[in-house]
């Protein structure tokens, strides 16, 4: 690949990102819900995809199987998302209603560039889908193989500990407890974890076009978000904040990331 094209196909993924989330910034900014975010920043690697497939000048099955992929994951992720925000609207995620606390004097300012973040993360982390485009060989192979193994994996995992969690919210008389049922019993966030094998997914599948390798970034990206951002501190801030005593204790016993076992 040549790295004049790499940086073309990258600006024009930005540039669509920025303009897509952009458009969401105002109507989240409209209607003062901010947790919008999520689920835009859900969809947008869906759009990325189809935007991909679009001006791709040969639909090969090695581009077709990763955008499927793609989608498959960020429209379940995104309506799962749209599910859980709809039945609290207009009431914010705990997480985006402490930001709205934290950053009361800017907010308009820090939510803008919050929001431009995350449409730059969809395309670096999209960047697989430029190495598998301009990939001249149409056929899978090993990479691919095992890139579709690992998703599979990831997106069953991450279905499962979603629809635990929710299962276990609609129970009235778990209001005041910490889920700790199925993959919840050996991970204290699985949802994050099986996401990340997902990532690791795509860099796997990509590995086997030419420079593929250097999407090593996406998975490292995401941990790092997970663990540095709004994914893992925050959610964990939030459930302290709610109930705090059985979350010690939880903290106390259950792996925060990898499925383990569980401490006595």
């Amino acid at each position: 690949m040549e790295w004049t094209n790499f940086l073309t196909q990258l600006l024009l993924s930005l540039s669509a990102c920025f303009l897509g989330m952009s458009a969401v910034y105002a109507w989240a900014t409209k209607y003062n819900f901010y947790s919008s975010v999520d689920v835009a920043w859900s969809y947008g690697f869906s759009f990325l995809a189809i935007l991909y497939l679009i001006q791709a000048q040969t639909q090969s099955l090695k581009l077709m199987v990763l955008c499927s992929m793609m989608i498959l994951w960020s429209w379940r992720l995104g309506t799962h998302l749209i599910m859980r925000l709809a039945k609290h609207y207009p009431e914010e995620d705990g997480r985006y209603h402490e930001l709205k606390q934290r950053w009361a004097t800017k907010l308009h300012f820090m939510f803008f560039g919050f929001f431009m973040l995350q449409a730059a993360s969809i395309a670096i982390l999209g960047s697989p889908l430029i190495f598998v485009s301009a990939d001249p060989e149409q056929s899978l192979g090993g990479f691919e193989i095992a890139g579709m193994i690992l998703w599979i994996l990831g997106w069953m995992g991450e279905s499962i500990a979603d629809r635990q969690l929710a299962q276990f919210k609609m129970d009235p008389s778990n209001k005041s407890k910490v889920c700790q049922v199925g993959l919840w019993r050996y991970s204290r966030h699985p949802n994050y974890f099986f996401e990340w094998v997902i990532w690791v997914s795509y860099f796997v599948y990509a590995s086997g076009s030419p420079w593929g390798w250097i999407t090593i970034c996406c998975p490292l990206i995401m941990l790092y978000l997970l663990f540095k951002v709004t994914g893992i501190p925050e959610t964990e801030k939030q459930s302290l904040r709610s109930r705090p005593l059985e979350y010690k204790k939880y903290q106390g016993t259950t792996s925060v990331f990898v499925p383990w076992f569980t401490k006595k």
